[in-house]
């Protein structure tokens, strides 16, 4: 199978050996969004990615068929299993309970200078910015923004249209909502549909910031959000936010607030959700194609790579003759 194929790795890997056998890494599109881990340590044993805990070895991972490891609180990861992940292409993200705060990432692969210098451009030509937020506009709400607005009036209209969706799905699927408030610090405090909501946005900001660092661009040089370190993953989830994870996590809370499924947290409940979501939608496949769209809204030409440069994070290699694979 292609995700077994991308595990493969030479058993020297773990004797501490650096010679390891060429491995050729599956595309974003091809692999599974993401999975949360808790409780254990994370390893490499006998060349396979394992979850260990005091009773052995709990679960084998794919990792070169997922897109993003989010480690919650009480695990801890080992230097060979990282070296694996970031081998194969895999984005580890160290998370807090439910995956609420976003503590630190690796990176897969090495970044495209090519990519970052016509990103940095896009974002500092204020021209070029708002034909990018615009372009958002269009793609997030299906219609041309308003003519003749600047960035900050365009941002306070998504507010109120956001502000509407919600309302409007939480009326579809009978769940009781006031508005979106919740505080990281006090994650209890919150009513169920908030810590729902916020549970389903950090699936979707795993894996869109798997996708853009994959992809070689800078995930704090955003467009329409500025001065954050997910910046730019925010722009880009937001594009796909209402046709996956908030409906997602709608759908869980209503099921939560009639009783159904009260044996599982209502935090893992939206976890499966946006799982299911991602693959009936085939995000992964959308993200990469997106950000070169809206880039390309900018209307500046794309810098050329420099002939020295770092080759992309997961190159599509081909092989063996036309028409056949592998």
């Amino acid at each position: 199978m292609p995700a077994a194929a991308a595990l493969a790795s030479d058993r020297r890997a773990v004797s501490g050996q650096t010679d390891y056998l060429p491995l050729r890494p599956l595309p974003i599109k091809e692999r599974s969004a993401l999975v949360f881990l808790e409780y254990g340590q994370v390893d490499v044993r006998d060349s396979a990615f394992v979850l260990v805990d005091k009773t052995g070895v709990r679960a084998q991972i794919p990792i070169g068929g997922l897109a993003c490891l989010l480690l919650e609180p009480g695990v801890t990861i080992t230097h060979a299993a990282v070296a694996l992940a970031a081998r194969v292409g895999c984005l580890i993200v160290w998370v807090g309970e439910a995956g609420v705060r976003l503590y630190a990432a690796g990176q897969p692969g090495g970044a495209r200078a090519d990519r970052l210098l016509y990103q940095a451009r896009t974002a500092l030509d204020e021209s070029a910015r708002l034909k990018v937020v615009r372009a958002m506009f269009k793609l997030r709400f299906g219609e041309e923004a308003p003519l003749r607005r600047s960035i900050e009036q365009l941002r306070g209209l998504e507010g109120v249209r956001v502000r509407e969706h919600y309302r409007l799905l939480a009326r579809d699927y009978g769940v009781r909502w006031t508005r979106r408030n919740y505080d990281p610090a006090a994650w209890a405090a919150a009513d169920l549909p908030n810590r729902c909501l916020s549970a389903a946005t950090a699936c979707l900001y795993g894996v869109t910031e798997a996708a853009v660092l994959a992809a070689g661009y800078a995930p704090a040089i955003g467009f329409l959000h500025r001065g954050k370190p997910l910046s730019f993953v925010y722009d880009i989830a937001d594009l796909f936010k209402f046709e996956t994870v908030v409906p997602a996590a709608f759908k869980a809370a209503a099921r939560q607030a009639k009783g159904q499924g009260a044996d599982i947290p209502a935090e893992r409940a939206v976890r499966l959700e946006c799982r299911d979501a991602f693959r009936r939608t085939k995000l992964l496949g959308k993200i990469i194609p997106t950000i070169a769209e809206m880039l390309a809204a900018g209307g500046l030409d794309a810098p050329e790579e420099a002939p020295e440069g770092m080759p992309p994070a997961l190159p599509e290699e081909i092989s063996g003759d036309a028409g056949h694979r592998g």
